[in-house]
């Protein structure tokens, strides 16, 4: 179908790595430099007008604007609980502005076997994939409660702010020294968290659009299609990845709804001979992703509740969900509302091999609001555990929150006693070495695939 098509009947461009294939892979057979220039030319055009409608449609002037937000009512965010009054209305504005925000990019290095520099129109899916996983890279890297210092307007540091009121005053000294906090410049701050922001840069350069980024969009079309499976889906067992420099972390994919506990048990179960700091427990991290159906073609009523107190517990990292072709990743609600970050928004590829390359692009300054009943039922729920302690409460928390609802409908997801003797239920990726700074070398180095 031509891209004009699609616009005129009012159809989303597909999400789905066929339309990629039809609309940008040259013809092998194309032995002519003109027949080339021309197929290149269309895919650039296409993706031009792809490009331009998304960022009308679904970005446009509205990501400029703020979110409308009720202070009425309390807003929840990945497990925390936010009454807009001014002060929480500034936590929950830096909280949720620090999230990372993968979006269509353009102008990146074609795709192998392609001439396709962005993924406009057929990408959203993988980068809401993308969402889902960097927020449990964050989880399981940054200190606990972590925002990015660029979202803060005041901060501390050795730059007094005097008032000059008490400048005559006789005691000022002595309430100066009184520990009330000082408001000062951004700029000692940064330097004082040089390393945390290191890590915040580093974990934003492995979903860089290139093909040496381990969670980079060409790295995840090249496993999609290993696994003979479409963009769209591929995002089960083969997002259940880590990388060397977040060390001591394993995924886990549930298959038809359910948790088998003993194989969580021997996937973060570690050995004696790892000596870590985080494997010293004996138990490493674990990110579970759930992957579930709320209903038939729409969400179900009876599961808004569930999908409520889902989002507000602590171990929950988001749902990847949306509308049919349309991904987007859910991270709270308000009152029938749900919030979500939007990948439609195209912007251009940053070359995150660059030192100090920008960051903004990848923090959206504004959350979106849609009403449960358009989200589609087909969906996929991320939870993180630190510790084995930590999964414990997961497994307690959500059968608490996901119970069955009635006789014809069923729990959300289950935890089952056992092991699961499908072969393909898990899939991750064992770290070579310890973890060392990386400096001028691929990070796709320190995998190896099991």
């Amino acid at each position: 179908m031509d891209v004009s098509d699609e616009f005129d009947s009012g159809m989303e461009p597909t999400d789905d790595l066929a339309s990629f294939e039809i609309i940008n892979l040259l013809d092998p057979s194309a032995d002519v430099d003109g027949h080339v220039q021309e197929s290149r030319d269309k895919a650039k055009l296409k993706t031009q007008l792809i490009s331009a409608w998304n960022n009308v449609r679904y970005g446009g002037w509205s990501l400029k604007g703020k979110p409308r937000l009720s202070k009425s009512s309390p807003v929840c965010l990945l497990g925390q609980s936010y009454q807009l009054s001014y002060r929480e209305r500034e936590s929950f504005r830096r909280a949720s502005s620090s999230l990372l925000w993968m979006t269509y990019r353009r102008g990146f290095p074609p795709l192998d076997g392609s001439a396709l520099t962005s993924d406009a129109g057929w990408g959203c899916m993988l980068r809401s994939a993308q969402m889902l996983l960097a927020q449990g890279l964050m989880l399981h890297v940054m200190p606990a409660g972590w925002t990015w210092p660029a979202t803060h307007h005041q901060t501390k540091d050795d730059l007094e702010v005097l008032d000059t009121r008490l400048l005559d005053d006789p005691l000022r000294e002595s309430r100066r020294d009184s520990g009330k906090p000082r408001r000062c410049s951004l700029g000692t701050t940064i330097d004082c968290e040089t390393q945390e922001e290191q890590t915040h840069r580093r974990i934003v350069s492995w979903f860089g659009d290139l093909s040496s980024a381990p969670f980079g969009l060409h790295r995840l079309v090249e496993m999609g299609r290993a696994s003979g499976k479409r963009a769209g889906d591929w995002y089960g067992p083969a997002i259940a990845v880590a990388a060397s420099e977040v060390s001591n972390l394993e995924v886990y994919v549930a298959q038809d709804c359910t948790v088998y506990i003993g194989d969580v048990i021997n996937l973060c179960r570690t050995s004696h001979t790892d000596l870590s700091a985080r494997c010293r427990s004996g138990w490493k991290s674990l990110v579970l992703l759930v992957p579930v159906c709320l209903g038939s073609e729409v969400l179900n009523p009876a599961y808004t509740r569930c999908v409520k107190r889902l989002l507000e517990l602590q171990c929950c990292m988001g749902i990847i969900g949306g509308k049919p072709k349309h991904s987007l990743f859910f991270v709270g609600f308000q009152d029938d509302q749900l919030i979500y970050l939007d990948p439609h928004y195209c912007q251009t590829t940053v070359d995150v091999q660059q030192d100090n390359f920008p960051l903004e692009s990848f923090h959206c300054k504004t959350v979106r609001k849609m009403p449960f009943n358009r989200m589609d039922p087909s969906c996929t729920v991320g939870f993180y555990a630190a510790s084995r302690g930590d999964f414990q409460t997961l497994c307690s928390d959500v059968t608490k929150v996901s119970p069955a609802i009635s006789i014809s409908l069923k729990s959300i997801f289950t935890f089952v006693e056992g092991h699961n003797n499908a072969s393909d239920s898990v899939t991750h990726i064992k770290t070579r070495d310890r973890l060392g700074p990386i400096k001028n070398k691929s990070c796709l180095d320190e995998f190896v695939i099991l």
